[in-house]
């Protein structure tokens, strides 16, 4: 069917730039129209709204993601296709649609647990932090993607292990990725109740980028929520969340918006006196810290959006 597309253009996520940027067209011209209707005393930014410089990074971090994932992608095709054909014990039916199910129910399962780490393991967060930088949630914010991929390119090698074509693992990923696009916005509401039980939905996802307190490290989901609901992670939208890291990065540089908590997790490793210490700011939680030491790094580096609000250990 896309015989007519060269072969990087057949790619689901690219294939879909076009309803992104119409989606993200739309959504900005309605935040337009509501800085003109608003209340003059509202302080922080609008439901739904959007800032120029902001916007524009988040869209080129999205475009550059496109390119270091590719690189990525080569190689866990190079991974996975040794693993399904050599070790494989049996190989799903590329033309059955049971296969796609499997594939794309299991690749959602599999997010859910390199999101959660993602928020809970510094080095692997260090990947990740840059999609919760923005301050604003809006269609730009679901284009500010990370750089680095391999740790899902690593979680994933169960899946051709267990016959599931490589192929399938990444068409059911780019799929995963177009689906949380929609999530990203503050113009839909709650939805109906047995939607919001089971899919992910704008409402359960503007907790997960909430830096209240009460929203950190909650609904970790893809496309189904129902993840969260059975591993304990799930909390409803109760009012609005303010979005962002903790502490913001103050820029709109994209390297260093993507760099930052790399050059962060190096100025703490340097400090440190221990292998216990070094270990533990790179493989403990954001925010981790030694018992006998003060606050990790000092005013340059930021507490990020998911970092633990337990006492360190």
């Amino acid at each position: 069917m896309l015989e007519f597309l060269p072969e990087p253009m057949r790619e689901p996520t690219v294939l879909a730039i076009p309803f992104f940027v119409g989606m993200l067209a739309i959504e900005w011209f309605a935040a337009a129209k509501l800085e003109h209707d608003h209340d003059d005393d509202e302080t922080g930014p609008l439901p739904g709204a959007y800032e120029t410089r902001d916007a524009r990074a988040s869209v080129l971090m999205g475009l550059v993601s496109i390119a270091t994932s590719a690189f990525w992608k080569l190689l866990g095709l190079i991974a996975y296709t040794a693993l399904f054909t050599y070790v494989a014990p049996w190989q799903l039916p590329m033309n059955q649609w049971y296969s796609w199910v499997i594939a794309f129910v299991a690749v959602d399962f599999i997010y859910y647990w390199v999101h959660r780490v993602s928020h809970r393991v510094r080095i692997v967060w260090a990947t990740h932090q840059a999609h919760h930088s923005s301050e604003y949630f809006n269609f730009a914010t679901a284009l500010r993607q990370k750089w680095n991929i391999s740790a899902a390119i690593v979680m994933w090698l169960p899946l051709p292990l267990l016959g599931v074509p490589p192929a399938l693992v990444f068409f059911a990923y780019s799929l995963n990725l177009i689906y949380q696009f929609w999530i990203h916005t503050e113009h839909i509401d709650k939805m109906w109740r047995p939607f919001e039980y089971v899919f992910n939905t704008p409402s359960h996802h503007r907790v997960h980028h909430g830096r209240d307190p009460e929203y950190l490290d909650r609904n970790y989901g893809g496309v189904f929520i129902i993840w969260d609901r059975m591993f304990g992670s799930f909390t409803p939208e109760v009012r609005r969340p303010r979005y962002g890291l903790t502490k913001p990065v103050d820029t709109y540089n994209i390297w260093t918006l993507e760099t930052h908590e790399y050059a962060a997790i190096a100025r703490d490793v340097r400090s440190s006196t221990s292998w216990r210490a070094r270990l533990g700011y790179i493989f403990g939680p954001p925010g981790w810290t030694p018992k006998t030491a003060g606050p990790a790094t000092g005013p340059a580096v930021p507490k990020l959006a998911n970092e633990s609000v337990s006492p360190p250990s």
